[in-house]
């Protein structure tokens, strides 16, 4: 494994040591942009695999992969919640654009 080097520091791209001690705990439930990075890039560099970092934080190989992705693509910003909705849903129509007679609008 890289991270297995002596020697060798792993930093993350906010520029903090990355070790299997700085990783996010397993029972990690809010998936901050940074915690999303600081895995992406443990498996990245070797220091766990996908397979464990799946089984670590009960993800999915797809949503471990779109974390890849969206930070290949779009960096870091692209992690945020709000963006992968944005990236994730059609859009919609919202109340303003229903006729006034409908439903929605005598609510």
């Amino acid at each position: 494994m890289n991270g297995d080097r002596p020697g060798r520091t792993l930093i993350d791209p906010f520029g903090e040591p990355l070790t299997i001690d700085r990783l996010p705990p397993s029972n990690t439930v809010r998936w901050v942009v940074r915690r999303k990075v600081q895995v992406v890039c443990a498996i990245r560099e070797g220091l766990i695999s996908q397979r464990v970092a799946c089984d670590r934080y009960g993800i999915s190989d797809a949503e471990l992969l779109s974390w890849e992705k969206l930070l290949n693509d779009d960096g870091p910003k692209a992690l945020r919640v709000t963006s992968i909705q944005r990236y994730r849903q059609p859009a919609t129509s919202t109340d303003e654009d229903a006729p006034s007679g409908s439903a929605t609008a005598s609510r």
